[in-house]
Order: C-alpha cells, then sequence, then structure tokens
C-alpha cells in the first residue's frame, strides 16, 4: 500500500487514507469504526492536505484524542504515530516521507537520469482559530494555486465575525510561524506559503 493508512491496534485491520477527509468514532457512516465504548460517535477526523496528512478533534469527542500520548486538537500526522481515540487506538503508516523528482541531463556515458530527493518540511502547529483565518485567508484565491488580491483585515473579521483587532493579533502569530518578513503584501505572501504548502485549498470570493 503506498499511500497513508490506519491500523487499528486490537484487530490488525488496515484502514487506508484514500480520501481527502476520513472520519473516525463508533457511530453508523463512519469510515474507521472504533467498537469502544470510550469512541465518540463521530469522534474526529483525519484529514489530507497535498502532502500533510492531520487529525483534527473538533472539540466533538467526549473523550478526546491524543497523538503520541499527548492531547490534541488539530496535529499534523507522520509515520509511526499512535493515536488514540479515547481508548482505542490505531497506528499511522505513511511512506510518503520524500518527494522525488527527475532531472533530465545531456546523454552521459551511464545514460541514465539522476534521481533527488526533496525532504517535505513540516508546518507549524496552530491553534484552530489560526485555521480559520488561513482558511478565510484563500477565499481570495484567483486561478488554483494562485492568489490575486487576499481578503482585507475588515473582510476576514466579517467572515469570522471577530473584530479587526483580533484578526491583526492572529495574523502577527502566523507571519512569525511561517517566517514571513515585514514587507509589502505581508497576507498574499502567507496566502501563498500556505497553497504552496498544500494547507489550505482556494477557495474564490463569489463575484455576486
Amino acid at each position: 500500500m503506498n499511500g497513508p493508512s490506519l491500523r487499528i491496534e486490537v484487530t490488525g485491520e488496515v484502514v487506508p487514507l484514500c480520501a481527502e477527509v476520513t472520519t473516525v468514532g463508533r457511530g453508523p457512516g463512519v469510515d474507521v469504526l472504533l467498537d469502544d465504548p470510550s469512541v465518540s460517535r463521530l469522534h474526529a477526523e483525519i484529514i489530507r492536505r497535498g502532502p500533510y496528512l492531520y487529525v483534527w478533534d473538533q472539540g466533538l469527542s467526549r473523550n478526546g484524542t491524543q497523538v503520541n500520548g499527548r492531547p490534541v486538537g488539530r496535529r499534523v500526522l507522520h509515520d509511526g504515530d499512535v493515536l488514540r481515540f479515547g481508548a482505542a487506538g490505531v497506528r499511522v503508516h505513511d511512506a510518503r516521507a520524500l518527494i522525488e523528482f527527475a532531472i533530465e541531463t545531456a546523454a552521459g556515458p551511464s545514460g541514465h537520469d539522476h534521481t533527488a530527493e526533496i525532504v517535505i518540511p513540516d508546518p507549524p502547529d496552530l491553534t484552530r482559530r489560526e485555521w480559520d483565518v488561513l482558511r478565510a485567508l484563500s477565499r481570495s484565491a484567483g486561478a488554483p494555486g494562485v492568489f490575486v488580491i487576499p481578503l482585507s483585515t475588515r473582510q476576514m473579521a466579517q467572515d469570522l465575525v471577530v473584530t479587526e483587532g483580533a484578526v491583526k493579533q492572529h495574523l502577527l502569530r502566523l507571519y512569525r510561524k511561517f517566517d514571513i518578513a515585514p514587507g509589502t503584501n505581508r497576507r498574499g505572501r502567507l496566502a501563498n506559503e500556505v497553497m504552496r504548502l498544500g494547507l489550505v485549498r482556494p477557495e474564490p470570493v463569489d463575484s455576486a
């Protein structure tokens, strides 16, 4: 299995994480069914964003979610991580740690192309509200992967039903976390960076 998957501790069942969102719980219709009374009916979600995989508890669970023994709300996952939904455990299998790309070279004595490896950096840990701000920022995207003019702080505040001051404070923390240097179009550079990392998807603003 080349893609990411979860291995359920009790049964040994391996569940591939093919979808963008995989639901976890013990209720009807969830993608990963954990038959344990400590697990909520809809306990958490496993989300794929570009090269990243993360768990999101959303505050819906009764007994919480842990990654490697630490309680989390949202956390990027890596190969070998152990998740606990209540008392039920699963292990992450994800062999996508590296991206390979071929470099075309002039025909040499060996006649072979060279392959290089790029290590994907871990994104910073973000609070739930910081994720909301990033999603609001992405609403101004035009063509996929290309940001035109990011939303103003006033527009973002209206979207999130908070004050402009609160949005500015969240943006300042996000600039530091993503190492966005002071200068012109700082919101645009932040938007493009999180898009490049695959953490958000472009959501064009409705022209109406």
